[in-house]
């Protein structure tokens, strides 16, 4: 899996503190709205050219590790 530590961010100035992606004002559940809404990585890509294929499977990795996360808690 792909270590997110260092793309994604969360700045109490930017997006309410939502998690983002390298400081930018893309929040990961844009990211993952995108996703679940059928576009493809390469969509993506074409509309937001500053995002990478690597901020994408962050976001995906960190949606994970906050599932595990959150599992692990309640569980």
């Amino acid at each position: 899996m792909i270590d997110y530590h260092q793309i994604i961010t969360a700045d109490p100035g930017k997006r309410g503190g939502r998690p983002c992606v390298r400081g930018m004002r893309i929040s990961v559940s844009d990211v993952l709205g995108w996703l679940s809404s059928g576009m493809s990585h390469g969509e993506i890509i074409e509309d937001f050219p500053e995002l990478t294929e690597e901020d994408i499977r962050a976001c995906l990795a960190y949606a994970a590790d906050r599932e595990r996360r959150l599992i692990a808690d309640h569980g």
